[in-house]
């Protein structure tokens, strides 16, 4: 009975919270200029910056209406003196703060893929085209971390802010806060830049040794590889099931019986990476994981390999795209599709 008391209890209260979560939002784009994700350069006009006292800010308030208050009460002349010197002092770091941020133009840059658990880092280019240098710009994600940076005049500063990742597949960045403090750290101004920006978030691989599943020979009768590069070894008479692109046509046109070129080296293999090789009992991440283990392995040892997952197979081949790839399947698999 406590139990449906409760959960109508929340619903009433969520249902008693909506219409003004509808209504922030409404105010929060009106005020912030939110609204769909951009992928071009923004410029921090005046209706992009915001700007308020920090907590110093405010103590700087409170002491300067003090001393207002005590050179009325008082008549002290030197107190006048004083307290508007201070004001005005206020007053112009009001204005400085500001103009850090005026007129800067931000724009997204590219994003590396990064393993899940690993550090993301989404990139801003900052440019300054004005000949003022900006100080103290800070630049933040969800109110985390923060990266400083300077930005002399007529140049152009990439930085890149740091999201910690949790689990595999898309990461959008969301929304970016550019603010500062500078000269005097009286005023807080900043602006929002939101940009169309993903990260692609590889499953984390297995740790320890996992060995790799066999591999088939693909040889086509004697095919040989070696550091990338093929010895030749000689002809021998050719047999059915040798490769079409390793006969010798040559010898073939001038009425000689068909040939086979042989290469030195180790013969070629070809790795299937089976979602049906990894054990029945593991989890969907678990199984993912191995996988991304055994992409990594292939890809040091120059295998050629290939990748069957449910519902999608990658044909079998070799190098730092055949990883990208491979990865990346991993990465966007559904388990739905399983």
């Amino acid at each position: 009975m406590t139990g449906s008391t409760s959960s109508r209890a929340a619903t009433f209260l969520s249902q008693l919270t909506t219409p003004f979560r509808g209504l922030r939002s409404i105010v929060e784009r009106w005020l912030f200029q939110f609204g769909n994700p951009l992928t071009a350069t923004i410029v921090l006009v005046q209706r992009r910056i915001f700007i308020l006292p920090s907590r110093y800010g405010l103590l700087f308030m409170c002491a300067v209406l003090m001393m207002l208050t005590g050179s009325i009460n008082y008549n002290l002349s030197l107190g006048f003196i004083l307290t508007f010197l201070l004001a005005s002092l206020g007053v112009s770091a009001i204005l400085h703060t500001f103009r850090n941020l005026a007129r800067l133009k931000i724009s997204p840059g590219k994003v590396t893929p990064v393993f899940a658990g690993d550090v993301a880092r989404f990139t801003l280019l900052i440019d300054n085209p004005t000949y003022l240098e900006r100080y103290s710009i800070g630049v933040t994600l969800h109110r985390r971390e923060s990266v400083y940076i300077d930005v002399p005049g007529r140049q152009s500063i990439s930085v890149g802010v740091p999201l910690v990742t949790t689990r595999r597949g898309v990461l959008p960045a969301g929304r970016f806060t550019v603010f500062t403090q500078f000269p005097l750290g009286l005023c807080y101004a900043w602006a929002y830049a939101d940009f169309d920006v993903e990260c692609l978030v590889y499953p984390r691989p297995e740790a320890g040794r996992v060995p790799l599943p066999l591999a088939d020979s693909n040889d086509g009768g004697g095919v040989t590889r070696g550091a990338g590069q093929e010895d030749f070894a000689g002809l021998r008479s050719y047999q059915p099931g040798d490769s079409p692109r390793h006969i010798a046509w040559k010898a073939a046109a001038r009425g000689e019986t068909l040939l086979t070129k042989q290469f030195s080296g180790r013969a070629d293999l070809e790795l299937w990476l089976d979602w049906r090789h990894t054990p029945e009992h593991m989890g969907v991440e678990e199984r993912l994981s191995r996988l991304a283990r055994w992409v990594i392995d292939a890809h040091g040892s120059t295998l050629n390999f290939g990748l069957r997952l449910p519902g999608l197979t990658l044909a079998a081949a070799s190098g730092h795209a055949q990883r990208e790839r491979c990865l990346e399947a991993l990465a966007l698999f559904k388990a739905e599709t399983q």
